[in-house]
């Protein structure tokens, strides 16, 4: 609109210009010129002026209007959210006022069910307090008429139930005794080992451990200059002692796997172009080696066997039986020979194959940590299984396999029989004559320990010992007696692989002579 205004006077302007111009035509005096020029041009800014002010009012009222049309608008507005908001404070209002009452009406109610209650419990302890009494009264009326009170009718009673039980389990005992000992059960053990033995087919040659190694002629300077043995010992735990003429090293340690990361150290130095400065991380290369192959057994046995395989440490510790010895039978290749007769007998008898290969796998993991753990081999493998998630089954089995624990599952007697079965097969097993010698006297030893014995003779290479006892001293039954005894001596002071029988005999001679 400004601009309208301008442009009007700007034509206004032009107007009075052209009108001056016209004159100055037409009139030759230059001054009065001037004076009409001057006189134009004041005209035509005073309508111009006039044309701004009027506009500016307009525009102004214009404003005003709109502004005074917004402030109506926004307070109708205002005033609208206002009635509603009132409204809704007057519905909670009441709302709140609704709950007051029903609060109030249930704090009512609970008061009264509060007052109930008490008035039952009340009611209760008397009736309580009646039946109490009338016990007392014919306890006491009871006690008068038997004669005895209530104190030693009870005890009485519990010694008679203690009797009983003490029959019933000496009777069941006696018929589990009678079972144990039918020939029918010891022939059918007998035929389910014999098939076993039978189904499995192994690898009976494996490597032996040596204590002495030999080495190369002249080769020691390479193996033990410049402390490169010191740095063997620190990596293997083993002590390695070289022999005065140079030709083996004695390797002094219980710790099997250590010794075979001491024997492939003492090759590789032994071939020569080994630097001092890295002997050390050689000898860190070998035992890295041998851990990866050592998780390789593991899993190999687990799979050989198709059972699922167990926890990291557990496959780790059955790969380590292969380099463990017992009686120099490699323990890796015992573990999954004795598996596979433990899952065939347990076939035969109708229970879990896998579950009694994978109790017989672990049998011997203990044998690993004997060198770190003191304690039976058997006890530490069982606390292990049960430390790292293996099922209670397998974990007694394992304990139980040298009566350490009590057996409480078939699995467990499995288990132990076929790691004897394992041990005890002809050639599974060597030892030295010395070993033999000591473990033949020691039977002999034990029999003769007893009252009564007559001679007592260890035979079929010490795996059964025959006590032969004095008829007139020694009734049958203890002869029965003596035998489980002597049993349990010889396991508790002996070591050795597999299991020996022991037999008492009692013979009656009746003798007369003729004449």
């Amino acid at each position: 609109m400004i601009v309208a205004v301008l442009l009007a006077s700007l034509g206004t302007a032009i107007a009075a210009a052209l009108l001056v111009r016209r004159r100055k035509q037409s009139v030759v005096d230059p001054r009065t010129e001037l004076v009409h020029q001057v006189a134009a041009l004041e005209i035509a800014g005073r309508g111009a002026a006039e044309s701004l002010r009027r506009q500016a009012e307009i525009d102004a009222r214009s404003a005003g209007h709109d502004a005074l049309l917004g402030f109506e608008t926004e307070s109708r507005a205002s005033d609208e959210q206002l009635a509603v908001r009132a409204l809704e404070a007057e519905r909670r209002s009441l709302e709140l006022e609704r709950r007051a009452q029903q609060i109030a009406g249930r704090a009512a109610a609970m008061a009264t069910r509060e007052q109930e209650l008490g008035e039952r419990d009340a009611e209760t302890r008397a009736h309580q307090a009646e039946i109490e009494q009338a016990k007392r009264m014919a306890r006491t009326v009871l006690e008068r008429i038997a004669g005895e009170r209530a104190e030693e009718i009870r005890q009485q009673l519990t010694d008679e139930w203690l009797e009983q039980a003490r029959a019933a389990a000496a009777d069941r005992l006696r018929r589990i005794e009678a079972g144990a000992n039918d020939a029918e059960h010891g022939r059918t053990a007998k035929r389910i080992m014999t098939i076993a033995v039978q189904r499995f087919q192994g690898h009976y040659l494996t490597e032996r451990l040596l204590t002495n190694l030999p080495i190369a002629a002249g080769s020691l300077p390479l193996i033990a200059d410049d402390g490169r043995l010191q740095i063997i010992e620190q990596v293997s735990h083993v002590t390695l002692t070289p022999s005065e003429t140079g030709d083996s090293i004695r390797l002094e340690g219980q710790d099997s796997f250590g010794r075979e990361i001491a024997r492939r150290a003492i090759h590789r130095f032994g071939k020569g172009g080994v630097k001092t400065s890295d002997a050390q991380q050689i000898c860190e290369a070998i035992a890295g080696d041998l851990e990866r192959e050592v998780m390789e057994l593991g899993q190999r046995a687990f799979k050989e066997l198709a059972i699922p395989r167990a926890h990291a440490d557990i496959v780790k510790l059955v790969g380590k039986l292969n380099y463990r010895t017992s009686y120099t039978q490699n323990q890796w290749k015992h573990a999954i020979e004795a598996a596979f007769l433990c899952g065939m007998m347990a076939s035969e008898l109708g229970l879990d194959v896998k579950l009694a290969r994978r109790a017989a796998l672990m049998h011997d993991i203990g044998k690993a940590l004997t060198h770190e753990i003191d304690g039976s081999h058997a006890v530490i493998g069982a606390d292990l299984a049960r430390k790292l998630g293996e099922s209670e089954v397998v974990a007694n089995a394992i304990g139980a396999h040298h009566t350490d624990e009590p057996f409480n599952s078939a699995y467990a007697f499995l288990v132990a029989a076929a790691d004897a079965m394992s041990g005890a097969r002809p050639g599974a097993r060597r030892q030295q004559d010395e070993n033999y010698a000591e473990r033949i006297e020691g039977l002999e030893r034990i029999g003769r320990g007893y009252q009564g014995v007559e001679r007592v003779h260890a035979v079929h290479g010490g795996r059964e010992v025959r006590i032969y006892v004095q008829e007139r001293r020694i009734s049958d039954e203890r002869a029965v007696e003596m035998s489980s005894e002597i049993a349990r001596k010889i396991s508790d002071e002996l070591t050795f692989p597999g299991q020996i029988k022991v037999t008492v005999v009692r013979e009656v001679v009746a003798e007369s002579v003729a004449r």
